[in-house]
């Protein structure tokens, strides 16, 4: 077997423990396909974590459509983009992982996802925005700019 294909194989049999699928929280949600151990990194992938880092200025001529899908799933700051090195045609699950106060994942002092919990096998995976990301996230009816239309629904 190649080197390659000897890790890839390696990878599949002990660090493959996600999919995506449609979320009872909100949108597409992150679940296990197998069990994880309390402090399993079940995020680890094969493909680079690296972001490129693009002012507004350089992603001017960026169909616009296009630049609305990077703030939709990049980090944006201080007028500032940072897209993935994979380009956005690649997946990386943990910008599905959605928000929950009672989080069975967490960044540990690596930076890297860790179950903080085990996880059942088809349990959905979460982090606490707040936390993970230092400001107070708004959701539903606690965000200002909620605007129901319609009966009030659990998110």
């Amino acid at each position: 077997m190649s080197s390659l294909k000897e890790k890839l194989y390696e990878h599949l049999l002990g660090e493959v423990y996600c999919k995506l699928g449609v979320s009872p929280l909100h949108g597409i949600g992150v679940f296990a396909l197998r069990d994880i151990p309390k402090g399993t990194k079940p995020l680890n992938s094969m493909v680079s974590k690296k972001e490129i880092k693009f002012s507004r200025v350089e992603l001017k001529k960026v169909p616009s459509s296009v630049r609305k899908h990077l703030a939709s799933f990049c980090l944006v700051e201080k007028g500032r983009v940072f897209a993935p090195e994979i380009g956005m045609n690649a997946v990386n699950l943990s910008i599905y992982l959605n928000h929950s106060k009672t989080p069975n994942l967490r960044f540990n002092e690596k930076d890297v996802l860790e179950a903080v919990r085990d996880i059942e096998r088809n349990e959905e995976l979460t982090i606490d925005y707040d936390i993970s990301f230092g400001e107070e996230h708004l959701f539903g009816e606690d965000d200002p700019n909620f605007r129901s239309s319609g009966p009030a629904r659990n998110l």
